[in-house]
Order: C-alpha cells, then sequence, then structure tokens
C-alpha cells in the first residue's frame, strides 16, 4: 500500500484530535477527506506530514515506516503538502518561491520552468510574489509543493474561496497532476459535491474518528453520514 495509517491518535492535552484513525491510499488514486469543522482533517495532515508527532499509532509511506521522521525528512522522502490559508515568500519572486520546494525537498531546479510552464506561471516568474489574487497564490504554493519532487501530494481545503470557474480550473489541474504527472492525490476539502466528483475513494472524519471509507458515489446514502454528518438530511450534499 502506497500511503497506510495504523490506529494513528493525536492528543493536544486532554482533547483527542485523532483517535485510532486507520486508512490505506493506493498509488496515483485521488482519495478524498471531508467532515465537519474540527473533525481533525488539518491535524491527520500535520501528523502525516511530520509537523506533529502522533500521540500513539504508525504512519507507513511505500512500506517504510516515517511515524517519528521530521517534516523535512518526510518531504524528502517524497511527500508535499499545502496549506489552507497559501503560504509563500513575499519577498522573494514567483519562480523564487517554487525554488525554495525544491531546496526543501527532493527536488531539481532544472525542473522549475517545466512547473511554472505547467501551471501557466511562466509569464509572471519573474515577478514579486506579493499582492497576488487567492488563485495564484494557492498555484504558487502547489508549485512549491510539486519542486519538491513529491510522490504524494496533500492539498488542504485548496479550493476555499475560489469562484465556480477556479474550482473547476483547479479541480482539472488536479486530475492532471494525478494523470499526467503520476503523483497520488489526498484532498481535504469541505466543497462535498466538488469532492465526490474528483475522489477515486472518500473518507469521512468526525471527532478525530473515521466515520466513512468507500466509494464517493456512495457517501451520501450511508446512514452513519447522513445521521453525524448531514445532519439526518439524506441525499444533500454540503459540508
Amino acid at each position: 500500500m502506497f500511503l497506510k495509517t495504523q490506529a494513528l491518535s493525536k492528543s493536544f492535552g486532554q482533547l483527542a484530535a485523532l483517535s485510532d484513525v486507520s486508512f490505506e491510499v493506493e498509488e496515483n488514486e485521488i482519495f478524498g477527506i471531508a467532515g465537519p469543522n474540527g473533525a481533525g482533517k488539518s491535524t491527520l495532515f500535520n501528523v502525516v506530514a511530520g509537523l506533529y508527532q502522533p500521540s500513539s499509532g504508525k504512519i507507513l509511506f511505500q512500506g517504510q515506516d516515517i511515524t517519528r521522521l521530521s517534516a523535512h525528512q518526510v518531504c524528502q522522502r517524497g511527500i508535499g503538502r499545502t496549506f489552507q490559508i497559501p503560504t509563500r515568500f513575499s519577498s522573494l519572486s514567483i519562480r523564487d518561491n517554487i525554488r525554495v520546494g525544491a531546496i526543501f525537498g527532493a527536488g531539481r531546479e532544472d525542473h522549475i520552468p517545466e512547473i511554472l510552464d505547467f501551471l501557466g506561471l511562466s509569464a509572471r516568474a519573474d515577478a514579486p510574489a506579493t499582492n497576488l489574487d487567492l488563485y495564484t497564490a494557492k498555484l504558487v504554493m502547489v508549485g512549491a509543493a510539486l519542486a519538491t519532487d513529491c510522490k504524494l501530494l496533500m492539498l488542504d481545503e485548496p479550493m476555499a474561496g475560489f469562484s465556480v470557474v477556479e474550482i473547476e480550473d483547479f479541480k482539472a489541474l488536479v486530475q492532471k497532476i494525478n494523470g499526467d504527472w503520476n503523483i497520488t492525490i489526498v484532498i481535504i476539502e469541505h466543497l462535498l459535491d466538488t469532492l465526490i466528483n474528483i475522489s477515486d475513494r472518500m473518507m469521512i472524519l468526525n471527532d478525530g474518528r473515521v466515520l466513512y471509507i468507500g466509494s464517493p458515489k456512495q457517501v451520501t446514502q450511508d446512514p452513519t453520514v447522513v445521521d453525524v454528518y448531514l445532519g439526518g438530511r439524506r441525499g444533500e450534499r454540503h459540508a
């Protein structure tokens, strides 16, 4: 299995943010994660990416135990990620922001022009990464993640704040990253319709626990998801 967690838990004092979270991600799939606010989605990303150490449990990536590795070590093993709020170095150019990813991870700087072209940023590559619109700022963050030469890309609510057109454009981008670049995707998203449409499989978290893992098409028909996540309103898709 490409990525696997076994009984992963994370507590902050008396607060159990994750409790016995076990799931598997297959190579080259798009794996969607949803859940209410406070469900533990971003905490899960932070634990897998090495920003937080788990309280218990295990993380395996390509058959190797990465549970106790630092963020830098996890990135160099081939896991890249983005954040809910776009992060970038405003004093650097767009090109140099993407170069930071190559330096932090295991990427090559000669790969940067291809990434810029892929993201449609070549014409602005030498412009400072200041006063960027939200969509462009998130593209720069994705570019930095791709520059790490990641095999697994974790996207944390990348479409939050996007217009309908931008959502469709970003969905197409995610599918190209997955299909054309052969990068496995794990994506957190509050837009449940969008997540259902783009994912091969889905997981729903609630109160730090796994509520559902399975087909995106069946998620809104699962009684537990309907009762707990969708407030009992069967068939409605919202987050």
